[in-house]
C-alpha cells in the first residue's frame, strides 16, 4: 500500500516538473512524451529522473539517453528547465525550420529550454545539412547559429569538421560539372 502512496506522491510532482517544458504546446503535436523504464522524482529540488531506455518527445525534438534528469529552478528563465541527457551516447535531434534535421550526439548533452543553448561533453558530434563537426565538447546557440568546438585540453585530437559545398549538389542535379 505504501508504494501506491508514493507513485500518487510522485505522479503530480513530475507533471509539475514539466509544465512550463510543456506551456508552449498549443496542439496535440506540440506534447511533451517521456518514456522510459524507469521514473523517479527529487520532490525538494525540483528534478525528475528517467532512466533506461529514454525517450522525450516535444514537438519537433527528440532526446534519446540511458539516462535524462529535468531540473526546474526558477534561475533558469522563462522555461525554468536545464534537460541532461547521458549516455553512449545521448542523442538530440530537431527538426529546423528549412527542413532539415540538426542531430548531435555526446556521452552529456545538456539543452537549456528557454535559451535553447546545447552543450554538447565527450566524443561531441553535430550534423546538419551534411556538414559534420567532432570535437571533445560542442556548444551550439541554436537561435544565433553559433557554435563552438574544442578539444580537450589533455588530447592529441583536434575538433573535425566536413563541409560539404552547396553549389556543387545544385550544378548536379543541374547537368553541369
Amino acid at each position: 500500500m505504501t508504494n501506491k502512496f508514493a507513485h500518487l506522491l510522485v505522479i503530480p510532482s513530475l507533471f509539475m516538473a514539466f509544465s512550463s517544458f510543456a506551456e508552449t504546446a498549443s496542439s496535440p503535436a506540440d506534447q511533451v512524451s517521456i518514456s522510459a523504464d524507469k521514473q523517479l522524482a527529487q520532490l525538494k529540488d525540483n528534478i525528475g529522473i528517467f532512466e533506461k531506455n529514454v525517450e522525450i518527445i516535444h514537438g519537433n525534438r527528440r532526446i534519446k539517453a540511458d539516462r535524462l534528469e529535468v531540473h526546474k529552478r526558477e534561475d533558469l528563465g522563462d522555461n525554468k528547465q536545464l534537460l541532461v541527457a547521458t549516455g553512449s551516447p545521448a542523442y538530440f535531434e530537431e527538426k529546423q525550420a528549412d527542413g532539415t534535421i540538426m542531430s548531435a550526439s555526446a556521452d552529456e548533452v545538456r539543452y537549456d529550454v528557454a535559451k535553447r543553448y546545447l552543450t554538447l561533453i565527450g566524443d561531441a558530434q553535430v550534423t546538419q545539412a551534411g556538414q559534420k563537426i567532432n570535437a571533445k565538447s560542442i556548444t551550439y546557440d541554436m537561435d544565433q547559429q553559433l557554435i563552438s568546438a574544442e578539444k580537450g585540453a589533455s588530447s592529441d585530437d583536434r575538433v573535425h569538421t566536413i563541409l560539404v559545398p552547396v553549389d556543387s549538389k545544385k550544378n548536379k542535379s543541374k547537368g553541369q560539372p
